[in-house]
């Protein structure tokens, strides 16, 4: 049985960063993920402008949305992350995908009945995230069978690539959408491109893992990945950091809908161009990644995202004086180019410390820290229905304040390079 600790005699470390061609199968998966970021995150920004704009939800009710879109991220991520180390993981992806088109069709099939509420969006919603988990727990721990360790770095930079240029399209085609062409169009275009995820994955094949990770006792197996990750000296502060990141984030989306459009004066298309800045910020961090990552220190690196995401929260918390929603897109650019170069880098680490059997369970135990979303959503629900979602976003300015300290004070900034990869 694995301690979970690195070897007595340090890290062995790589080559210098290097961006070599990527292998067909990677390429595959990487448009598939491009078009079922697409899907979630215009699914996802159509679904709080519907509630608000149709529904008249208040910051409360939205944020209970939010709680129901993140909730599978509690309940699913360990099972899904077993079941990624006993089947195959393009075919758990691709069924996980489906999934969410289901519940997509059935969002359009209650609007065109006149069924849709509160409650039924706030259900389907929850089948979707249920998809989402299944295809997020096993895209990392599939990308280290598709590509050799030194693609690693650049492979995760393609995949966050893709996963940006979502965010920013998406909710600018959410908000559009639905203001231009309802709701039925909005979650048709999101379907169309989960079916294209699906098809895509159809065409990647993983090579073949070692039987001897089946049969075993899946609490014994699930234990394992989770002492792994609880034991080793850099995915613990991993861990949780992304929980107190997670946590705060989510204040800031369950009442930033709510508040946008009453504080700011914000229409659903105005919501979209404002969030839309998230992903251009991404995009931003995505494409500067390669330079940070072979000019500065590796811990540096990790050390920048979430300083980077404080700073965006106090510009967020700052249009509470000066509601400018040119201001309010800075703060949302600033939360997308800082923390991407976080995402990019832990994955890699993760990748590259983690034995590929232990892969989909080390996978899953980090997706449960999006167990916070629902957490954060609920905060934010709470806080912005009784103080107002100003003194919300002053809490999660606090929050980001906090996993920024945790970061600076942990081992991962002091890593001088990337460690090799696991044996």
């Amino acid at each position: 049985m694995r301690t979970g600790r690195p070897p007595q005699s340090g890290f062995r470390l790589l080559p210098s960063y290097a961006s070599p061609t990527l292998p067909a199968a990677f390429r595959r998966l990487a448009w598939s993920n491009l078009a079922a970021q697409s899907a979630e995150q215009i699914a996802l920004a159509a679904s709080p402008i519907i509630a608000v704009l149709a529904f008249g939800a208040d910051e409360g009710e939205a944020g209970l949305l939010q709680v129901a879109q993140t909730l599978p991220f509690v309940l699913f991520a360990i099972p899904i992350g077993l079941l990624a180390d006993r089947v195959s993981r393009p075919g758990l992806m691709a069924g996980a995908e489906a999934l969410r088109v289901v519940s997509l069709v059935a969002i359009i099939a209650c609007a065109a009945g006149g069924w849709l509420n509160l409650p039924v969006l706030a259900l389907l919603g929850f089948v979707g995230a249920c998809g989402t988990v299944g295809y997020s727990v096993a895209a990392p721990a599939l990308v280290p069978a598709l590509v050799r360790p030194q693609q690693l770095p650049a492979a995760n930079s393609r995949i966050e690539l893709a996963r940006t240029v979502a965010f920013m399209a998406g909710p600018a085609l959410g908000g559009a959408l639905v203001g231009w062409a309802g709701v039925s169009f909005a979650f048709g275009c999101a379907a169309a491109l989960s079916v294209a995820a699906v098809l895509l994955l159809l065409g990647v094949r993983e090579p073949g893992r070692p039987a001897a990770v089946l049969g075993r006792q899946p609490l014994r197996d699930i234990a394992e990945g989770a002492r792994f990750v609880f034991t080793h000296p850099l995915l613990r502060p991993i861990f949780v950091t992304q929980i107190v990141f997670n946590t705060a984030f989510f204040v800031v989306l369950a009442v930033f809908v709510p508040y946008a459009v009453r504080h700011l004066g914000l229409s659903a298309a105005g919501i979209g161009i404002v969030l839309a800045a998230y992903g251009a910020g991404m995009i931003a961090g995505a494409l500067l990644s390669p330079r940070l990552v072979h000019g500065l220190r590796f811990g540096t690196v990790l050390g920048l995202g979430p300083v980077a995401g404080f700073a965006a929260s106090a510009v967020l918390a700052l249009t509470i004086w000066l509601p400018w929603p040119w201001l309010a897109g800075f703060g949302w650019l600033l939360l997308g180019i800082g923390p991407i170069q976080w995402t990019i880098s832990t994955t890699t680490l993760r990748q590259l410390v983690t034995p590929a059997d232990l892969l989909g369970r080390v996978s899953a135990i980090n997706i449960t820290s999006y167990g916070a979303r629902p957490l954060g959503a609920a905060i934010g629900a709470g806080v912005g229905a009784v103080a107002g979602a100003e003194t919300a976003l002053l809490l999660a300015a606090f929050l980001f304040l906090a996993q920024a300290a945790m970061v600076w004070v942990s081992p991962l900034v002091r890593l001088k390079e990337r460690p090799a990869m696991a044996a």
